[in-house]
């Protein structure tokens, strides 16, 4: 099936992952760092969320969920490269 994400062939060439880290690499250095920022802010209050639980417990949790949601994992991640490209682009506009 055909499938948005993967299409290495089209006029952008690439995956959203490899544009991703064009766009990073080459955008103006603040709207990149800004970028990084919020995504690492994020990730910070997600796991201090997480760490309500047991550390090892929850590490399992996560590694089942992944590997019995792996589409859906990557998939995801996918969406939040584009998400995060498109936030760089409109503000470097």
């Amino acid at each position: 099936m055909y499938n948005i994400f993967e299409d290495e062939d089209d006029i952008f060439m690439g995956s959203p992952k490899s544009k991703f880290l064009d766009i990073i690499f080459n955008a103006h250095r603040g709207l990149a760092d800004a970028e990084l920022e919020r995504i690492m802010e994020r990730m910070a209050v997600l796991e201090l969320m997480m760490d309500m639980e047991d550390a090892d417990a929850l590490e399992k949790k996560i590694a089942q969920y992944a590997f019995e949601n792996l589409d859906e994992v990557q998939t995801k991640v996918k969406s939040l490269y584009i998400e995060s490209m498109g936030n760089i682009v409109t503000q470097s506009e």
